[in-house]
């Protein structure tokens, strides 16, 4: 069964993100599945530290990327949104270069709250990141 209130627009989604972080980064969401959201990130010189790997901080930002979007489309959009409350990770391996892909899942869709654990792995399928993020569920204010 499908988590998403509405079908979710993997092209548009990606069109919004290009002025953003997620364009600057070289985010791209890459697959919507029954209960998951994937996407992809470069390990470059935008998401790399100086010490030549890939930066924590960079990693939570895919993670959040992610989060708040999937987060958005499980919800009905006339009536809620969903801001980030809530992020930790562990980094568990360093990346160089290629890519790294980031996996979205829900642990709890609830009425005032998501929890949405985020695996983010290299291109060999090994662990590198695995996150945590909590969303908020607000009303949206009526706008007349």
């Amino acid at each position: 069964m499908s988590i998403w209130h509405t079908p979710f627009p993997l092209e548009q989604a990606n069109q919004r993100g290009a002025g953003c972080a997620n364009g600057h980064l070289g985010i791209e969401l890459t697959e919507v599945g029954e209960d998951f959201l994937a996407g992809r990130m470069p390990v470059d010189a935008r998401t790399r530290q100086p010490a030549g790997v890939l930066h924590g901080g960079v990693s939570v930002v895919l993670a959040e990327t992610l989060a708040s979007w999937a987060a958005s489309y499980v919800v009905d959009p006339a009536r809620f949104h969903c801001v980030g409350q809530e992020i930790n990770a562990n980094h568990v391996r360093a990346v160089e270069g290629g890519w790294v892909f980031g996996v979205a899942r829900p642990l709890h869709i609830g009425r005032s709250t998501q929890v949405w654990d985020v695996r983010i792995n290299n291109e060999a399928g090994k662990l590198v990141c695995v996150s945590r993020v909590t969303m908020a569920v607000l009303a949206t204010p009526n706008r007349y």
